[in-house]
């Protein structure tokens, strides 16, 4: 071990679990998209589609759905992670095709639980090219997956789903856009009216 590998251990052992949260070995990529015209409407692959702060992606259904909150839906956007598909056609036994996961954007490289932040104060926010979403949760499967995928896909699906988001800043994505999770600081008096 050199003296650089014990200054580098030593202050990474000394890094806070806020510090920990905030670090990602590499930046993500967006593999692909898919925009659900409507309910039960196959998945329709796209190269480049645009995203609406508040609302969505244009052409997906999701952005014509009129939320409650007055902050807008927390389901905008569905996104899963590529690695994660290789898990769900390792546990069904049997290649499973991305856009029959019904999720909007396929992103390879970076861990989307991971870029739900742990801390209230200390919000993660995925930025790709001009476009920032905020991940709200994860995206549970539905008992459609039953249907879709055969006997065992929905639990086979159970913590490899994806995760929802809101677009807070709208753009352009397209498919290949590196994505970056970066963490956004507060100011106090927004804390307090936020939370």
């Amino acid at each position: 071990m050199t003296a650089d590998d014990a200054t580098n251990s030593t202050s990474q052992s000394a890094s806070t679990l806020q510090q920990l949260t905030q670090h990602f070995a590499q930046v993500g990529t967006l593999a692909a998209i898919y925009l659900r015209s409507a309910r039960g409407v196959a998945c329709q692959s796209v190269h480049t589609v645009e995203a609406i702060a508040g609302k969505g992606l244009v052409g997906d259904r999701s952005s014509l759905t009129v939320s409650r909150n007055p902050l807008g839906s927390n389901r905008q956007v569905t996104l899963i992670q590529a690695e994660h598909i290789a898990v769900i056609s390792a546990l069904l036994g049997k290649p499973v095709a991305a856009a029959l996961l019904r999720r909007n954007l396929v992103v390879s490289g970076l861990n989307l639980l991971a870029a739900k932040s742990l801390f209230k104060q200390q919000p993660m926010r995925l930025h790709i090219g001009d476009v920032i979403l905020e991940v709200t949760g994860p995206c549970e499967p539905c008992s459609k997956m039953e249907t879709l995928l055969g006997f065992g896909a929905y639990n086979a699906m159970r913590g490899h789903g994806g995760v929802n988001a809101k677009v807070l800043q709208g753009g352009k994505l397209m498919v290949g856009a590196p994505i970056v999770c970066k963490r956004e600081d507060l100011p106090s008096a927004q804390q307090i009216q936020l939370f």
